[in-house]
């Protein structure tokens, strides 16, 4: 037996031996496609879809506009990292069943020495873990559909979708965005780089063309872990020089020793009340994002990179096919430059939701923070639900948004995490798919008709003779 049956046998096994999967127990609404549509092919649109199979929700479909399984989700595409910045004995999509985690495929493949001597999982095998783990559980995406529209119908929401350059409606009564970083919003590009056409530049969110910056000066703004990997990939390819620009004094690199947070306090951020998440979400924020120091390392590898601190972008100009930088160090002329500035959540800046954007509640509808906490980044972010879920800006006025939950790095404010990342996933694919299951059984039962008992089935007249009776009654002519 190879090595990669091994493991497929081993995976198969335990689903085998976990049962059969639920019968779908959700009451339908005629004209309704789908109960759910996961958008997001990713690391957590699988785990989503399949947790909610294993809870008896079957009519899901989960859509992503990739071409192929390859190009869904980053860590084939726009990561830049060498390795996974979650440690590698952190729980991922398997939910609870280890054949299907990292772990056991890694050793099956490579034998247990080999999965002790890694520090950390390579992004290449977390993105081959992953495909194997879709097939494994039999997952079907739909590849090359992207969701350009969503609109609140009579009973369920109106999807519109270009698959294949053709545009069709779909309807679903719970839509899940499982859209990783991007999350509500998508990437954040200062306004100063509107002075830039865009073959200029380029934000660490979108595709670099990595062997056109070779013989190139570069300069980055941003000095988190995705600013320093985009450094790292243009000095790899052999760009001439790299400058990395940072606004603060010193880099903010994650410690080696010290323990993370609680699993305690981190599992119930999102019961603490609004006031103390915006004040933690602040100090995190204030203190900047931390990066790995084998991020920091490997652009010093290089001697033709230069790390500016305390030099934040003030100006943009294109002069002569370049990019003329003025900054709070001086004035410095690349031929490409990069933002790695992060990303912003603002529901209206992201077209799925341009249509119900006016009607969703931001942090900044329902929390109004002392004048030395405000945040205008912050307060942009959705204010979710327990559930994950989208709340009305008005109370009572759109309570279906409560149908659309967003299990992406935008819950971060409501839920004091990276949701969607690694760690997120053991815990919080299943109060997701809790939240989900919920919603799904009370609108069944709300429905008239549905609840309704079933006559039951008789089996008197196979245990009759069996009935104890006195033998005054067994002896009389009645009997």
């Amino acid at each position: 037996m190879g090595k990669q049956e091994f493991v497929d046998r081993a995976a198969a096994e335990q689903l085998r031996l976990l049962g059969a999967d639920p019968a779908n127990w959700v009451v339908p609404i005629p004209g309704v496609d789908h109960d759910v549509a996961v958008i997001g092919g990713g690391q957590s649109g699988i785990a989503i879809a399949f947790a909610l199979r294993r809870a008896g929700i079957t009519n899901v479909t989960v859509l992503d506009a990739a071409d192929d399984e390859t190009s869904a989700g980053v860590w084939s595409t726009l990561a830049r990292m060498r390795t996974l910045r979650t440690p590698k004995d952190r729980s991922g999509p398997e939910l609870g069943i280890p054949a299907l985690g990292f772990r056991a495929w890694y050793e099956g493949l490579h034998g247990t020495e080999a999965f002790d001597a890694i520090g950390r999982i390579a992004r290449t095998d977390w993105a081959e873990y992953l495909a194997w783990f879709r097939r494994q559980t039999g997952i079907e995406v739909r590849y090359r559909t992207r969701l350009t529209d969503l609109a609140r119908g009579r009973d369920a929401f109106e999807l519109t979708l270009v698959a294949d350059g053709v545009e069709r409606v779909e309807t679903a009564r719970k839509v899940v965005f499982a859209t990783g970083v991007e999350g509500s919003g998508g990437p954040n590009v200062p306004a100063i780089f509107d002075a830039l056409p865009a073959g200029l530049y380029a934000h660490t969110g979108q595709a670099i063309d990595a062997e056109s910056l070779a013989g190139r000066t570069v300069g980055v703004l941003g000095a988190g872990a995705s600013a320093l990997d985009a450094a790292a990939v243009a000095l790899e390819a052999g760009a001439t020089e790299v400058h990395l620009f940072s606004r603060r004094s010193e880099l903010v690199i994650q410690p080696t020793k010290g323990s993370p947070p609680g699993f305690g306090a981190v599992e119930n951020f999102h019961l603490q009340s609004d006031a103390v998440r915006w004040k933690s979400r602040l100090a995190f924020a204030r203190k900047g994002a931390s990066s790995p120091w084998d991020s920091v390392s490997r652009v010093l590898e290089f001697p033709n990179f230069a790390l500016h601190l305390d030099a934040p972008w003030q100006e943009l100009r294109a002069e002569d096919g370049r990019v003329v930088v003025r900054a709070a160090d001086g004035v410095h002329t690349f031929d490409f430059v990069i933002a790695g500035t992060g990303y912003q959540y603002d529901p209206a800046t992201r077209t799925e939701l341009t249509t119900l954007a006016p009607e969703i509640a931001l942090w900044s509808d329902i929390y109004e923070p002392p004048a030395e906490q405000r945040s205008e980044a912050q307060g942009r972010a959705p204010y979710l639900g327990p559930g994950y879920e989208l709340t009305a800006k008005t109370p009572g006025r759109a309570p279906w948004l409560a149908d659309i939950h967003v299990f992406a790095a935008s819950a971060a404010q409501s839920f004091g995490r990276p949701v969607g990342d690694i760690p997120s996933l053991g815990t919080g694919v299943p109060r997701l798919v809790t939240a989900i299951a919920r919603d799904l059984y009370f609108a069944g039962v709300a429905t008239p008709g549905t609840a309704a008992a079933t006559e039951p089935e008789s089996f008197y007249d196979k245990y009759s003779h069996s009935i104890w009776r006195s033998a005054e009654l067994a002896e009389s002519p009645a009997s």
